[in-house]
């Protein structure tokens, strides 16, 4: 695993920042969480001011708005969510928005492939996205560039995890699902796709057997996550 390059999970851990207000003649566009805030930044680059409302450290599925940041969605241009209940505060929110929005899980064949909503870990589902957020954007030049960062993420994949020894790998969340099944990989969670999720006694001696079975050498976990498991 380590041969694969790193750069997605930059995605999940940096966070983007700006100004819904639009007072300078960007265009204002409010992302749910940060892989859209991402895309939405190196797409629109100086053209937008982009709003992150998950703030850093806290967790995607359990945010809840303020006043503020509910009348930043219904008056921005562009709003970037996901639906199938990632986040109810946003898509209760967006409701009421008056701008474009983009639910970007719309048209991913989310319902066909199961309920992981977690379609970023997958570099090609989120190339796709990438290019549903250059089209509301406008740019689509911009979005395909990033797209085609995204396929050689995808290419590096597969050529570093070929020959691997082990498709084992464990995790506190459940949030894999797509990357390991675009990779021939097999996510084994402490928890859940929710991340409230709390693991039976039973379920946790089952996962330290597989553990010193196969030789897991890493477990892949979150810093939301409770340390006591």
């Amino acid at each position: 695993m380590r041969t694969v390059p790193i750069w997605a999970a930059a995605v999940a851990l940096l966070a983007g920042c700006g100004s819904a207000a639009g007072s300078d003649g960007k265009r204002s566009v409010v992302a749910a969480f940060y892989p859209l805030a991402y895309a939405a930044e190196q797409i629109g680059g100086s053209s937008v001011d982009v709003t992150n409302l998950t703030p850093p450290g806290a967790e995607p599925h359990d945010l809840e708005l303020t006043p503020r940041e509910v009348g930043r969605i219904q008056s921005a241009d562009v709003v970037l969510y996901l639906s199938h209940g990632f986040q109810p505060a946003v898509e209760q929110a967006v409701g009421g928005a008056h701008g474009t929005r983009v639910d970007v899980l719309r048209g991913l064949g989310v319902a066909e492939h199961g309920a992981d909503p977690h379609v970023w870990l997958d570099p090609t589902l989120y190339a796709r996205v990438v290019r549903r957020v250059g089209a509301a954007l406008g740019r689509p030049r911009r979005a395909a560039a990033l797209a085609a960062r995204l396929l050689a993420l995808d290419r590096a994949y597969r050529d570093g995890l070929e020959h691997c020894r082990r498709r084992e790998f464990v995790t506190s969340h459940a949030a894999f699902g797509r990357l390991a099944a675009r990779y021939r990989l097999r996510q084994v969670s402490i928890g859940g796709i929710d991340p409230e999720y709390e693991p039976s006694p039973r379920r946790l001696q089952a996962l330290i057997e597989l553990v010193r079975r196969e030789h897991v050498s890493t477990v892949f976990f979150e810093p939301l996550f409770s340390p006591r498991l």
